[in-house]
């Protein structure tokens, strides 16, 4: 647990300098209010206002000139300087309230720029202060033993409560309960948990005691790849930051000669301070990375995890969308789509038959029909003499009749009579798993199940349409029939069957050398190398899968596809307040520049037509403390502009109860596929 400590460090150590810099603008600025406040009652000619704000000046200042300094001995030259030559010059000029204002407007709008910056290690300490620091583990006598959860080793048995936070990944082996997932998955309704079913460290445990087999701690945790991913988006650069980063070395001192030719020609030293606070872009450094930390803040939130935020820019640029089949476009889990009876057996007693002989079995095939039987309330036989033929079918005792389970071929390889091919009208090659039954050596029906189709799938397809995605296809190593099924029950005209992993790369890659932007979007399981060919790879449920945090660029925790339009939208509307952000950010600057070279003339003209009586000096548009008030105004524009990327994606909530609300109404579509099973249940 290393990287929690170093991280912990880390975000204390920020938080202890901001609370620093707090205290030295807070004790700065009541100086210089006292100044201004002396001089109102006492009179200037008192001088006590002057010293008062000729303090907090020094303190204001203190901070500015530290970081100008540190700078200086590591050979750097950036905007900080400008702002300490202002202050300086200020201050060498007896304006102590102009210095003390100056000061504390940029300390301010550098004090946002921090906060803002450390946005991405604030979601780093939220998920932190949901690790849990506690476990229940049971003892070798069967006690529970309340440790550290640092101290969880993969192998202990551990005790978790109703309310208690899941304090390490791990299979339950005993008990039910209802868990929130929201912190891995995105997901805002609770999930149904069963033994043998997993569980992620930091979820919440509503309701159930469960009893749990640790098998992954620290950062091998579901958890802590998550923390990583944030803190590798953290730590990564756009374009634009880059190109950004690259210039500004150069800025600093084209600043310094624009306020030489400003001093030559006006001899205005207030001017020339002026241009150089004005000049000081921070709404323009900071426009970039508030918008993709807010971006990046709202992916996480709703368990979309992104590794470098740079494919935030790219993923609105994305034209081609290609999916993997099992387990992307469908659920990789088998449901039962028909019951089919020979005359005089009932659907309900072909089921009790069928799913009390596979009892016992861990095969899809029978873990679907196990489900249905379950929705259904029948009540099971207790097999006998169960045993499983690999490949084949299960053969069990059912109340003294001998039961099977399987394959035609192995049905009738066991002399079962009965014509089974001519009652069977579903065809394999289409994508339908079958499996036969027999009692006592007559055949008395069949059980068709498929791969689910996610109830998601064709709007998800159909808003990536309209959000300008040109292609769509779906590349699968499943036979041609059932690729085009399920293609064509999506809306995607282009399908490639029958694909190994090498031909998906080739696919991708053939579209790219076509001019496209691609995203392959699988389950990171055998489509790992395609999704490392893409210009973006997306891991579709990636909760509890290594290779897909390893090989995708993007991994969705949860396995709902409304996610990828959303992905789309919310990169486009970042790049929509990058933009402006940009304009506001050079625009202050320019406007500034712009006031402090209007003629003298031309500002008298326009200051007494508003109003006011310029004199002398006081004949400009701009001084030190317009100056650093247009700065800072910038800087809260930039900041608030990309705060509205943070309210985006709370839609999502009725997504999943609608994600929800569609998977009970399919099952109760597959109860209802027989009218007499729906009865057995009455």
């Amino acid at each position: 647990m290393e990287t929690n400590t170093n991280t912990s460090e880390m975000v204390n150590e920020d938080d202890s300098s901001a609370a620093t810099t707090v205290k030295y603008i807070f004790a700065g600025v009541i100086f210089v209010v006292n100044g201004f406040l002396a001089n109102a009652i006492l009179g200037e000619e008192s001088r006590v206002g002057d010293f008062s704000a000729m303090i907090g000046a020094m303190i204001l200042g203190v901070r500015i000139f530290r970081t100008t300094i540190k700078d200086l001995r590591q050979g750097l030259l950036t905007t900080n300087e400008l702002v300490a030559i202002a202050v300086l010059a200020t201050f060498a000029q007896g304006q102590y309230h102009a210095a003390g204002l100056v000061a504390f407007f940029m300390l301010l709008a550098e004090m946002i720029e921090s906060r803002t910056a450390s946005g991405a290690q604030e979601a780093i300490r939220r998920l932190l202060e949901r690790a849990p620091t506690k476990a229940r583990r049971i003892n070798g006598e069967g006690e529970e033993e309340e440790i550290a959860a640092n101290d969880l080793e993969v192998g202990d048995r551990i005790r978790v409560r109703p309310g208690d936070n899941v304090p390490a990944d791990g299979d339950i082996l005993t008990g039910n309960g209802s868990i929130n997932q929201a912190n891995i998955t995105g997901e805002s309704l609770p999930v149904d948990k069963n033994p043998g079913d997993t569980v992620f460290q930091g979820t919440i445990n509503i309701d159930g005691v469960l009893e749990v087999k640790v098998t992954k701690v620290g950062v091998e945790t579901e958890f802590g790849r998550v923390r990583e991913l944030i803190l590798q988006a953290a730590q990564s650069k756009t374009r634009f930051e880059k190109i950004v980063d690259q210039y500004m070395g150069f800025y600093t001192p084209l600043v310094l000669v624009i306020g030489a030719l400003f001093w030559a020609f006006t001899q205005n030293m207030n001017l020339v301070i002026s241009v150089f606070i004005v000049a000081s872009p921070v709404a323009f450094i900071i426009a970039t990375p508030t918008a993709m930390v807010a971006a990046v803040a709202t992916a996480s939130r709703l368990g979309i995890m992104i590794k470098q935020v740079s494919d935030i820019e790219l993923a609105a640029k994305i034209n081609a969308f290609i999916f993997d089949k099992t387990g992307t476009i469908t659920t990789g889990t088998l449901k039962v789509s028909r019951l089919k009876p020979v005359e005089g057996v009932k659907p309900a007693e072909l089921l009790v038959l069928t799913a009390s002989a596979e009892q016992y079995s861990k095969h899809p095939t029978a873990k679907a029909i196990l489900t249905l039987a379950k929705e259904a309330g029948v009540e099971l036989i207790e097999p006998k003499d169960f045993k499983e033929t690999a490949g084949k079918g299960v053969a069990a005792s059912l109340e003294g009749q001998s039961v099977l389970v399987g394959r035609q071929v192995w049905l009738e390889e066991n002399n079962v009579n009965g014509d089974i091919a001519q009652s069977v009208d579903l065809d394999e090659t289409e994508g339908y798993s079958l499996v036969h039954v027999s009692r006592g050596g007559e055949f008395i029906g069949w059980v068709g199940m498929t791969d689910e189709i996610r109830s998601e799938a064709s709007e998800s397809l159909s808003e990536l349409t309209d959000e300008g995605v040109s292609r769509l296809a779906i590349v699968s190593g499943d036979r041609a029939p059932v690729a085009e099924r399920v293609a064509a029950e999506v809306g995607c005209e282009n399908v490639q069957a029958d694909c190994f992993p090498a031909e998906k790369v080739k696919y991708v890659e053939g579209l790219r050398k076509r001019g496209y932007t691609v995203a392959f979007v699988g389950d990171g399981v055998n489509d790992a190398p395609a999704l490392k060919a893409g210009d973006i790879g997306i891991a579709m449920g990636a909760a509890g899968s290594d290779v897909a945090i390893q090989s995708a660029t993007i991994a969705l925790m949860s396995s709902d596809l409304r996610r990828l339009p959303f992905l789309m939208r919310l990169s486009k509307m970042t790049r929509s307040i990058i933009n402006i952000n940009f304009l506001i950010g050079v625009g202050s600057v320019v406007v500034g520049l712009v006031l402090a070279a209007l003629p003298p003339e031309f500002a008298t003209s326009l200051l007494t037509a508003l109003g006011f009586s310029p004199e002398g000096e006081e004949a400009r548009m701009i001084n030190p403390v317009v100056a650093a008030s247009i700065n800072l105004f910038g800087t809260i524009l930039v900041v608030l502009n990309s705060a509205r990327l943070v309210r985006e994606g709370e839609d999502m909530e009725a997504y999943d109860e609608d994600s929800q609300t569609d998977q009970e109404n399919a099952s109760d579509s597959e109860v209802s596929q027989s009218e007499d099973v729906a009865t057995a249940t009455v």
